[in-house]
């Protein structure tokens, strides 16, 4: 499954999967990408070795510098990681996707009435309020996941809250229960965009704006769910989408920040043009 190529100076790991990872519908997720890294400079030293049947958190700090090259090799398990080896911690922190639109609908919603029914705001107002706020979440999202899950610290505990926040979803990436933010991780981030949100925008438009942005938060871990477990409809926009993702992680975690939308890809240029070539072609 994995060839090792060297040539050059250092050395290079292009495992090439060539076999796919096969979910229970029948629908190929993962077929002949190619992963090439470059070891990082300095790492000559033995790398500590990880131990999956034991809690992964607590281990994966010792990595070091080679944590990267780690996390970046991506495995085709589906069942979930160990995290902790305490069963009370591990309940926890696995998740349902079916929790994120159960929690966050209702309160989007409830920000959006309370508008209605507070300030009589024009219904057409109204929506155009609560998409702009989808737009708002659309760049937030790209912005956290290109420049805080995709920078990897190198201390000790840099590295293991980099791992519980998104190096776990790149090891594993068809693990089921840890693909979306449970909702009680979820909320500090939720409170400081409210927050800021509050701070930035009048009352009658704010309501509206952050009622979008929880929207747009449930439709990207509905979406991020569906490209990694739904079925690929190929020549579809949401085929491509699901396409460009796969290639995210198991192709080049370089490029493709954008999950719900690729809008931003195209503004940051980071839009894979490999992906245009071969749509082009087909």
């Amino acid at each position: 499954m994995c060839n090792k190529v060297k040539g050059g100076e250092g050395s290079r790991q292009a495992p090439v999967i060539t076999d796919g990872s096969v979910g229970a519908d029948g629908e190929e997720v993962v077929r002949k990408h190619v992963i090439r890294r470059i070891e990082p400079e300095g790492t000559d030293d033995k790398p500590f070795k990880v131990d999956p049947s034991q809690g992964l958190v607590l281990q994966v700090g010792k990595l070091g510098p080679h944590y990267e090259k780690w996390v970046h090799t991506p495995d085709l398990g589906r069942d979930p990681l160990r995290f902790f080896n305490n069963p009370v911690l591990e309940f926890f922190s696995r998740n349902h996707w079916w929790t994120i639109p159960l929690v966050w609908l209702p309160v989007a919603f409830a920000f959006i009435s309370s508008s209605l029914v507070q300030y009589q705001t024009p219904h057409l107002t109204a929506l155009k309020l609560t998409a702009f706020g989808v737009l708002v979440w659309s760049f937030a999202e790209y912005m956290l996941h290109r420049f805080l899950f995709h920078t990897i610290p190198a201390s000790y505990w840099g590295i293991t809250l980099h791992f519980v926040l998104h190096g776990c979803h790149h090891k594993r990436p068809m693990d089921r229960l840890r693909l979306v933010f449970p909702p009680a991780a979820a909320l500090p981030l939720v409170c400081l965009i409210t927050l800021l949100l509050n701070v930035l925008l009048p009352q009658d438009v704010f309501q509206y704006v952050t009622g979008g942005t929880l929207i747009g938060y449930v439709a990207y871990d509905m979406s991020h769910y569906y490209f990694h477990h739904g079925r690929n409809h190929q020549g579809t926009i949401i085929g491509q989408m699901k396409s460009r993702h796969m290639s995210h992680h198991y192709k080049d975690h370089s490029v493709s920040f954008g999950i719900s939308s690729p809008l931003w890809d195209h503004v940051f240029g980071t839009y894979p043009s490999s992906l245009s070539v071969d749509k082009k072609k087909s």
